[in-house]
């Protein structure tokens, strides 16, 4: 008896379900089709921006022979050259952020929104060394992204990647999106040959593609969490995505922005008044160093920050914040790469009458022309 029972109550159960109304099945199918991605698509992709860029580039030519002045002169040459890429608005009023490399150079700058509207923007300011820039266009009431918090980022959360990519935004006037997960965190690179220093960098699997920098990495909330970048692409013959992408983090974009919003610029170059110089086997044996590493101090002006720091001519600095020094050059990358600005602290380690000890340099605006560091 409680075998026809239990066969009875499936059989209700199965003849329950293929009578169901079939708009009741699909409204289950189309609420499944609803995701995060697709949410954080929806709430990002209003203040994702393509832009359109006229830039003047230079080239250095070295003909065999000039008709002109005829002989072997180099000289160099100067035109327009088209470039795309991405943006994202962070405010109604406006303000775009991007990558320097973009907008730099740039004689015109056309902004198009999602559905097609485009403005001519101004430029309001480029960072070279982080590679941020802002641009503005002229209107109110604009729609625009809400910034997350990089430092709370988490290896393996979903990451979406929206942009400009090949200049398919021109096609249907919206950004092309793509998902993939937070593949890294805190990624550096250095400088690099163009100027730039990339470094505490997001990594991701999420495609990106020529045309996707400046646009918005953003998290499953639809928070924007870094600006796409650059991508390795493992060959120098290919520059397609291979899954491994880069973006700058989103609060040293918001750092950046504020200072170029402000002032049109980030303050980075600075003086110390500290002259310095390597320190060779002869200049060892003559001053009886116990090292020949780092570098010797051979002047610090009045009234310098140097000054006040207390460095004395014949100080040796070993290390700059924690990385060591074998040639002034070594002083100015570790500074580049630490991304300061002036009014910024570094810390030196310096040898003093054979004992190590630090000291605290502020980097000061520079008052006038001169050749330290």
């Amino acid at each position: 008896m409680t075998k026809i029972y239990s066969s009875f109550i499936a059989l209700s159960l199965i003849c329950c379900h293929l009578f169901t109304p079939i708009s009741a099945q699909q409204l289950n199918v189309n609420n499944s089709r609803q995701t995060a991605i697709t949410y954080a698509i929806e709430k990002i992709s209003n203040s994702v921006v393509g832009i359109n860029v006229t830039q003047l580039k230079q080239q250095q030519v070295n003909p065999f022979f000039d008709p002109f002045w005829g002989g072997f002169f180099p000289y160099t040459r100067t035109f327009k050259v088209d470039n795309m890429g991405s943006g994202v608005l962070v405010s109604p009023d406006g303000y775009i952020v991007t990558n320097t490399h973009v907008v730099d150079n740039a004689m015109e700058i056309v902004v198009t929104l999602r559905g097609g509207k485009s403005y001519e923007a101004q430029l309001v300011g480029v960072d070279n060394l982080t590679d941020i820039a802002l641009i503005k266009i002229d209107d109110d009431s604009l729609p625009y992204a809400e910034l997350g918090n990089s430092d709370e980022l988490i290896v393996g959360e979903w990451a979406v990647a929206l942009g400009n990519p090949l200049g398919l935004f021109d096609v249907n006037h919206q950004p092309t999106a793509t998902a993939g997960i937070i593949s890294g965190i805190k990624m550096d690179f250095g400088l690099k040959e163009a100027g730039h220093v990339y470094q505490d960098m997001i990594q991701t699997d999420a495609a990106i593609n020529p045309g996707n920098s400046g646009g918005p990495l953003v998290n499953a909330l639809g928070e924007v969490i870094g600006i796409n970048t650059f991508i390795m692409t493992g060959s120098n013959y290919s520059s397609g995505s291979i899954g491994i992408g880069f973006a700058i983090p989103i609060n040293r974009v918001k750092e950046v922005a504020e200072d170029l919003k402000k002032f049109g610029k980030v303050e980075r170059s600075y003086t110390t008044g500290v002259h310095v110089q390597a320190i060779d086997p002869v200049m060892q044996r003559y001053l009886r160093l116990p090292t020949s590493e780092g570098v010797i101090i051979t002047d610090v002006e009045k009234r310098s920050s140097g000054e006040r720091a207390g460095l004395k001519i014949g100080d040796v600095i070993l290390e700059v914040d924690n990385q060591k020094i074998n040639a002034p050059k070594d002083i100015i990358r570790v500074i580049d790469e630490g991304l300061y600005k002036v009014g910024d602290k570094v810390t030196l380690t310096i040898l003093r009458e054979n004992n190590s000890v630090d000291v605290y340099l502020t980097l000061e605006e520079p008052k006038s022309k001169w050749w330290g560091f």
